[in-house]
C-alpha cells in the first residue's frame, strides 16, 4: 500500500495470496464467499481449495441449479467425490404400501408392479437428473482419485427392487438410464489416477460390464472397490471372479454376499493378489431369493484367504436373513470383526448368537442386533429355554467387544448388568432401547428398590461412566435405513486401514 501511494482494499491483493486466505475456510463459508465479488469467486474455485467434494444431496429440484454450479466449477478438477443422495425428504407414503404390494404381486405371478403416488415418481425422475449432473461434470476428470455414490432412492422399495414399470414412467425409452450408464463407463475409461471406486444402491448406474471399460494399469493400481446394488435383475452379478483378477492391488472389497463366491476367495487368495485388509458384505434376503449360497466360500476357502491376507477383517450386514441361513454362511474361518442384524420380516435366534460368540471370539469387536418386526405378543427373547443368556455369552467370551447395540429383542435387566461388568470400560458403546428391556418378577416386587434405578446404577458401575436407556429409537447411534447405514459403515471400515 505504501508502495502504490494510495489506498489499496482487499480487491488489489494477488490472487494467490487471496486464495491462501480463503484456504483456511471451511467449504460451507467459501461458498458464500463466492458471493461476494467476481475476483473472489475466481479465487474461491481455484483447485488447490478443492481437493475434495462430500455432498449429501435431498432428492429435490431445488438442488439442481446449485449442484449444477458447484460441479461446474469444480467437477473437472476435483481428486476425490463423494456423493450421497439423501432419502431424508421422501414422502412417508406410498414406499411402505408399494413394497407390500410388490410383495403381494410377486407372490401372485401377476407381474403387475404396484402403483407409485406422483410425487414418488417426480422424486424418481429428479434423482435420474441429479445423478446425471454429477456423472457429467466429471467425465473427462483424469485427477479424479476417489469416486463414492450412494443413492438411498433404494427405499422406495425396501423388500424388492424398482420394477422396470415405475422406470418405463418416468424414463420411457430408458434413454436417461442408458446415459447414466454411458456416463459412468467414460468416467473408468477416461481416469488415470483412481485408486477408490464406491457405487451403492444407484438404480442401475453399474452394469455386469462396467468395468472393463476400466484400463489394466487402473484396474492394477485400484485399492478399494465397492459394488452394491440390489436392483439388478435375477442371477446377474456385478463382478466375476475372472474379472477380479485384474485387480491384484485390492486392500478392500465391499460385495453382495451371493456375489462373493468361492472362486473369488481362491482369486484373493492367490500369491499374486496384496493381502486384503477388509471384506464388507451385505447379505440380504432379496439376493437369497434370487441367487443362490451353493457358490458362497466354504471354510477351506477361508483359511486359504486368511493365509495370504493375515490381517484381513470381515464386516458383514444380514438383511432379514433365515437363520437357517446364518449358520451356513457363518464359516468358523471367517475372521468376523463386525456383524449388523436387521430385520423387519425375520428375527435372529439364539443360536446364531451363541455360535458368533464361539466362533469369533478372538476378532468380534462389534455386534448389533435390530428388529423392527410387529408382534403383538412382545419382542422376541434369545434367552429362552436357555441356561445362560446368549448376548450375556458373547460379552464374556469377546474379549474385544467395544459396541454391542440392541432393539426389538428382550434384555433382561440382569443380564444387561452382568454384560456391563464383563466388559467393563472397554464396551465403549452399550446402546440398548428402553423398550427392550424387562425386568424380573422379583425386582419388581421388591419395594424398597427401584429397578429402574437400580438397573442404571449398576450398568454405570459396570461401565465405569454414567449411562442410560435409549429412550427413542432414533436416538440410537446405528439407527438408520439399513442399506444407507451399511454403506456408511463400510466406508469407515474401509479406510481404517
Amino acid at each position: 500500500m505504501s508502495v502504490c501511494g494510495e489506498a489499496v482494499g482487499a480487491g488489489s491483493l494477488p490472487s494467490e495470496l487471496v486464495v491462501h486466505i480463503f484456504s483456511f475456510l471451511a467449504g460451507p463459508d467459501r461458498l458464500r464467499a463466492s458471493a461476494a465479488c467476481s475476483h473472489w469467486r475466481e479465487c474461491l474455485f481455484y483447485p488447490a481449495l478443492w481437493p475434495r467434494l462430500r455432498l449429501s444431496l435431498r432428492v429435490s429440484p431445488a438442488e439442481r441449479p446449485r449442484l449444477e454450479f458447484l460441479m461446474r466449477k469444480c467437477g473437472w478438477f476435483v481428486r476425490e467425490l463423494r456423493v450421497q443422495f439423501a432419502a431424508d425428504n421422501y414422502p412417508s407414503g406410498g414406499a411402505g404400501a408399494a413394497a407390500a404390494a410388490g410383495e403381494g404381486s410377486a407372490a401372485a405371478g401377476d407381474g403387475e408392479a404396484p402403483p407409485l403416488c406422483p410425487r414418488w415418481l417426480d422424486l424418481l425422475r429428479t434423482y435420474l437428473e441429479l445423478v446425471l449432473c454429477v456423472l457429467s461434470s466429471v467425465r473427462n476428470n483424469r485427477n479424479l482419485q476417489k469416486l463414492s455414490l450412494f443413492g438411498d432412492i433404494s427405499i422406495l422399495q425396501q423388500h424388492g427392487s424398482i420394477s422396470n414399470t415405475y422406470l418405463g414412467k418416468v424414463d420411457p425409452d430408458g434413454k436417461k438410464i442408458k446415459q447414466i450408464q454411458q456416463l459412468f463407463e467414460e468416467i473408468l475409461g477416461n481416469s488415470r489416477q483412481l485408486k477408490w471406486l464406491s457405487c451403492g444402491f444407484m438404480l442401475q448406474i453399474v452394469t455386469p460390464t462396467s468395468l472393463s471399460s476400466l484400463s489394466n494399469p487402473i484396474a492394477n493400481t485400484m485399492e478399494h472397490l465397492s459394488l452394491l446394488d440390489n436392483h439388478i435383475p435375477g442371477n446377474t452379478t456385478l463382478i466375476t471372479a475372472v474379472e477380479l483378477e485384474r485387480f491384484v492391488n485390492l486392500r478392500s472389497l465391499a460385495l453382495d454376499f451371493c456375489d462373493f463366491t468361492a472362486e473369488m476367495a481362491r482369486v484373493l487368495a492367490d500369491s499374486n493378489h496384496v493381502p486384503l485388509h477388509r471384506l464388507s458384505l451385505l447379505v440380504h434376503s432379496v439376493s437369497i431369493m434370487h441367487k443362490s449360497l451353493d457358490s458362497m466360500p466354504e471354510d477351506e476357502n477361508w483359511k486359504a484367504l486368511t493365509r495370504n491376507s493375515t490381517n484381513l477383517r470381515v464386516y458383514i450386514m444380514a438383511f432379514d436373513v433365515k437363520s437357517d441361513d446364518m449358520l451356513r454362511i457363518l464359516k468358523p474361518s471367517i475372521p468376523l470383526e463386525r456383524i449388523h442384524f436387521d430385520s423387519y420380516i425375520t428375527c435372529v435366534s439364539g443360536a446364531v448368537v451363541d455360535l458368533i460368540s464361539r466362533q469369533y471370539d478372538k476378532f468380534l469387536t462389534h455386534f448389533i442386533l435390530m428388529n423392527d418386526v410387529i408382534d403383538m405378543s412382545g419382542f422376541p427373547d434369545l434367552s429362552d429355554n436357555r441356561n445362560e443368556d446368549p448376548l450375556v455369552l458373547l460379552a464374556w467370551r469377546c474379549t474385544r467387544l467395544s459396541l454391542l447395540a440392541v432393539h426389538g429383542y428382550t434384555v433382561w435387566a440382569h443380564n444387561l448388568i452382568a454384560i456391563a461388568r464383563l466388559r467393563g470400560s472397554d464396551l465403549k458403546v452399550l446402546e440398548v432401547t428402553e423398550e427392550s428391556i424387562d425386568f424380573d418378577q422379583g425386582e419388581l416386587a421388591d419395594q424398597d428398590v427401584d429397578p429402574v434405578h437400580n438397573l442404571i446404577e449398576q450398568v454405570s458401575l459396570g461401565l465405569g461412566r454414567p449411562w442410560h436407556a435409549v429412550m427413542d429409537i432414533e436416538l440410537l447411534s446405528v439407527f438408520t435405513e439399513p442399506t444407507r447405514h451399511f454403506y456408511r459403515e463400510m466406508q469407515s471400515f474401509s479406510e481404517g486401514i
